[in-house]
């Protein structure tokens, strides 16, 4: 026996029961809510609602998934609905942009073609 060195006695490692999962309700109410972007906030919702009922019976491998599908779901509908409203406010400040171009060039087309006419007349 190797007894070169001093070795110390270390307890193993207390292992308790994994942690629960998180069902995401809070977030999916907002989500449901707030910004209920193509029901994606209501369907957070129902798997959110599926995973606290797993978690309260005690079988934690299905509130794990239901939990993953409630995160998925909510953060899909956030990110629809945060973009969306900026994807929309860039196309109405293009849109803008675009409008005012026209109406200074059309502006400019009516006003030289009634110059034009009134030199034809004469």
């Amino acid at each position: 026996m190797d007894t070169s060195y001093p070795r110390e006695e270390r307890p193993p490692p207390k292992r308790g029961p994994p942690p629960a999962p998180r069902d995401h309700l809070v977030w999916a109410i907002f989500n449901t809510l707030y910004m209920n972007f193509c029901c994606l906030g209501f369907v957070a919702l129902a798997f959110a609602i599926k995973a606290r009922d797993r978690k309260v019976s005690g079988d934690v491998e299905a509130a794990r998934h239901f939990s993953s599908k409630a995160r998925c779901y909510n953060a899909l509908a956030t990110a629809c609905s945060v973009l969306l409203p900026l994807l929309l406010g860039a196309l109405i400040v293009t849109g803008v942009i675009h409008l005012s171009k026209l109406a200074q060039e059309s502006v400019g087309f009516f006003t030289y073609q009634f110059s034009g006419s009134d030199d034809e007349d004469q």
